[in-house]
């Protein structure tokens, strides 16, 4: 697949230079080409490493994030992307404050290893300290959550591979009937505490950035995490969610900004619509 560049230069990117429409496009698909990566190791035998920091990864990690990589920069020369097995074998691009895209190629590798199919692609546009666009694929559902773009204005959508797109909206939940999603390896008493102070009437236990299409697409109201994560655990599913109506703050409610130093995030509470009041 032969991708026109959407900037006419490799001199660093600027919001004014980029074609936020035609980008916004071509993630979903980006991401649906690693899917298929990771699907065809995904069926067969796979080893699996320890990181420096002793979480796993494979090659179905590796070679999806190869083809990101390659596709990302024949679609935006001179964006800096800041990738996970990248960024753990210590490559760090500069961003100095310019647009930059994170990506996951694989998050969710414990739910690969342990075949519970609930693990993601994920690529996010960041622009300033917001992720403005954002593909998330789930490749053993075949399905796909995105930002479109429709007349300069962000939409989340949804759609099964090959399958037609389909809006999606955040919910506002019904009096008594909020639904939490929270992660399906990493519950804690503090995540228990939130939930039952809150009032929830039912949690959906979830792996990887799933998490945040389901509260896009108003499955779920809020999801709760008290734990660290990185930029690009996080990002592709925060601008989704941001495009279906949602919001993600800080635990004590601040805005949930990108960029920051190591791209490490601190705790965080996804939102449906809105929180209460």
């Amino acid at each position: 697949m032969t991708l026109t560049p959407f900037l006419s230069t490799t001199e660093p990117a600027t919001p004014t230079t980029l074609d936020l429409d035609r980008i916004a496009g071509a993630l979903p698909d980006i991401a649906e080409a690693a899917g298929r990566v990771i699907l065809e190791i995904y069926a067969g035998d796979f080893a699996v490493r320890e990181k420096a920091d002793r979480s796993p990864v494979s090659d179905a990690d590796e070679q999806a994030e190869a083809l990101i990589l390659d596709r990302l920069a024949a679609l935006t020369p001179g964006i800096p992307v800041v990738a996970e097995e990248r960024a753990a074998a210590g490559d760090l691009p500069e961003t100095a404050g310019g647009p930059f895209f994170l990506v996951d190629p694989l998050d969710g590798t414990r739910e690969f290893v342990q075949r519970r199919g609930e693990f993601t692609v994920n690529i996010a546009l960041v622009v300033g300290d917001t992720p403005v666009l954002g593909a998330v694929h789930i490749p053993v559902a075949g399905e796909t959550y995105w930002v479109a773009r429709s007349d300069g204005e962000p939409r989340a959508k949804a759609r099964l591979v090959g399958g037609v797109a389909r809006s999606i909206a955040a919910r506002r939940p019904p009096p008594g009937q909020m639904v939490a999603i929270a992660s399906r390896s990493n519950r804690d008493r503090q995540t228990e505490a939130f939930l039952a102070e809150l009032g929830v009437t039912e949690t959906i236990a979830a792996g990887s950035s799933l998490k945040f299409c389901r509260l896009a697409e108003g499955v779920a109201d809020v999801y709760p995490r008290f734990g660290p994560t990185c930029e690009w655990d996080t990002a592709a599913g925060h601008a989704v969610l941001n495009a279906a109506g949602g919001r993600v703050t800080t635990i004590d409610g601040a805005p949930f900004t990108y960029g920051k130093p190591a791209y490490g995030n601190p705790g965080f509470i996804a939102w449906g619509l809105s929180p209460p009041a």
